[in-house]
């Protein structure tokens, strides 16, 4: 990859490389290991926010080393993503449609609204 900015079809070219590199080693991307990819990114995840608890947001924004690492761990959310949706088969095409479309419907969201009902019915239960 030669461009500065990667995109799904280039993510997922990478990963299917991966996979490739470690067949017979690796289990293959089917829907079955789709869970266990989903709970290889929470865990990876977890490490990105083990960085922002023990580094904070200073730490990320003005520290090389702190940033640097996270952008790491942020790459392996990135990178199990990319392994459930090929473990699913959805394609760059079929996950940008539908990332275009909630990011059509989150623009049109009241926010605020939809929060204060959510905190009104949350105050109801704590009673």
């Amino acid at each position: 990859m030669s461009k500065n900015v990667i995109d799904f079809a280039d993510m997922q070219q990478m990963q299917k490389n991966l996979q490739e590199l470690h067949k017979g080693e690796w289990n293959p991307l089917t829907p079955l290991q789709a869970r266990n990819q989903m709970l290889w990114l929470v865990d990876e995840l977890g490490e990105a926010i083990a960085i922002i608890k023990k580094k904070g947001e200073k730490g990320i924004m003005e520290d090389e080393h702190v940033r640097e690492n996270f952008c790491a761990e942020m790459a392996d959310v990135l990178m199990y993503l990319n392994d459930v949706l090929l473990c699913y088969d959805i394609s760059p095409e079929e996950i940008s449609e539908a990332y275009t479309k909630k990011h059509e419907y989150n623009m049109k969201r009241n926010y605020v609204k939809q929060n204060e009902k959510l905190y009104n019915e949350y105050q109801k239960d704590l009673r």
